[in-house]
């Protein structure tokens, strides 16, 4: 007959503990508790000297031709009393013909399945903020992604099971209030971010199939192509040869968004840098400006050679803020309260559109490279100009065309 281990009370399997062998290092231990047969408590050694050990059920019995040892969880997590419920339903699954152990990986990843069921589109959103949150150049941008979804995307689909999406919710998402004809280029980074969202659930194992917001081969069949139907808004820029008639009537102005828009003009900076200015940007005694990479569209520092003109208007500023051009809360200043400077003065043209002014004035009257122009507009689009860049960004070559260009603007002939 097999023997019968006693069962051992409480107290007894309290006292259990790891074993010394016969070094004096401390080895794992095994004890059958009884009640159940092969129901043992395992007694880990410690770790590093510490004090503290481990100990957990383990259930040793024979599933079909393997002997198996099945575990039941932590002690004295699990007490003794329901560590032996436990083995005895494992062994009558046994005796029905069961394997413990697979039941419980079923189990499991029926538990999965049912959690990975009940993902939403917004769920996955959320990751792919977070993940471009990372790559993308400046929080600016994060949050127009942010925006973008939250208004076009997740009214929609946000709430919907990600592997539900279909084709006909994306062309019905991407041509509500006709998105697609009206704002085209919104519509496009939608889907296009749409897309990429769709793709991670698919890799996450979410989805199968084609992506529903692809383009080729698939929405392309029914929408007309983006340039075909995109409207180009080019922005409204004054004509060179009227700047230095423009900018003696904004000098003549008081208000700060005027002195703004008047260094838009000497640096040729976009409005957004020039309004989000800080005064420990400015190096005034070398007369350069340096635009730390978060700010700028495309992510590098931008060093800026001020010219006299820049260097007085900055120098005749009331220094109240950490920014330049700040209001009354000590914020930047609007980017409408500078776009609506030149119309304040009888003018239809954008703040924007002055560093086009200032191309055709580079290109038609002066004689300096193409890349150098461009570094002054921070335009980053081509092989001279990243070599540029990297030659310390044509900083003496800029500073003289920026020189040439304040004399120009303020009709002093050279």
């Amino acid at each position: 007959m097999p023997k019968i281990t006693k069962e051992l009370s409480d107290r007894a399997v309290r006292s259990l503990a790891y074993r010394i062998n016969k070094t004096g290092k401390p080895i794992k231990a095994l004890y059958a508790v009884g009640g159940v047969s092969g129901l043992m408590l395992q007694c880990s050694a410690p770790v590093n000297d510490n004090k503290v050990f481990a100990r957990s059920w383990i259930l040793r019995t024979v599933v079909g031709e393997k002997r198996k040892d099945i575990g039941l969880g932590g002690y004295p997590e699990i007490s003794l009393s329901n560590a032996r419920v436990m083995a005895r339903h494992k062994k009558q699954l046994v005796r029905d013909g069961m394997d413990p152990v697979a039941e419980k990986r079923k189990l499991k990843q029926k538990l999965i399945d049912e959690q990975s069921s009940a993902i939403t589109f917004h769920d996955i959103a959320n990751e792919y903020i977070e993940k471009q949150s990372k790559e993308l150049k400046t929080h600016t941008q994060v949050k127009k992604l942010q925006s973008r979804l939250n208004t076009y995307v997740i009214p929609h689909i946000g709430n919907m099971i990600i592997h539900d999406i279909k084709r006909s919710h994306i062309l019905k998402m991407i041509t509500h209030e006709n998105l697609w004809f009206d704002k085209t280029e919104t519509a496009t980074r939608v889907l296009n971010a749409t897309g990429k969202i769709l793709d991670i659930a698919t890799v996450k194992g979410l989805r199968e199939g084609t992506n529903p917001a692809q383009w080729r081969g698939n929405l392309e069949l029914t929408l007309p192509k983006p340039s075909k139907i995109a409207k180009v808004v080019h922005y409204k820029a004054l004509p060179y040869k009227e700047i230095t008639v423009f900018l003696s009537k904004l000098k003549s102005q008081e208000w700060l968004s005027a002195r703004a828009l008047e260094l838009v003009i000497y640096t040729a900076c976009r409005n957004s840098e020039v309004r989000k200015a800080e005064w420990s940007e400015f190096d005034l005694e070398n007369a350069l400006w340096t635009i730390p990479a978060e700010r700028m569209k495309a992510g590098k520092e931008h060093k800026v050679p001020l010219c006299d003109s820049a260097v007085k208007l900055v120098k005749g500023l009331i220094r109240d803020s950490e920014y330049l051009f700040s209001n009354s809360k000590g914020n930047p200043l609007t980017d409408a309260s500078i776009s609506k400077a030149p119309k304040r003065i009888g003018y239809d043209v954008t703040a924007h559109g002055f560093r086009s002014s200032f191309k055709d004035w580079s290109t038609e009257c002066t004689s300096y490279p193409d890349e150098v122009s461009e570094l002054a507009l921070a335009h980053v689009n081509n092989d001279k100009t990243r070599a540029a860049y990297a030659r310390s960004q044509l900083i003496d070559k800029r500073r003289l065309m920026m020189d040439d260009w304040d004399n120009y603007v303020n009709g002093v002939e050279q």
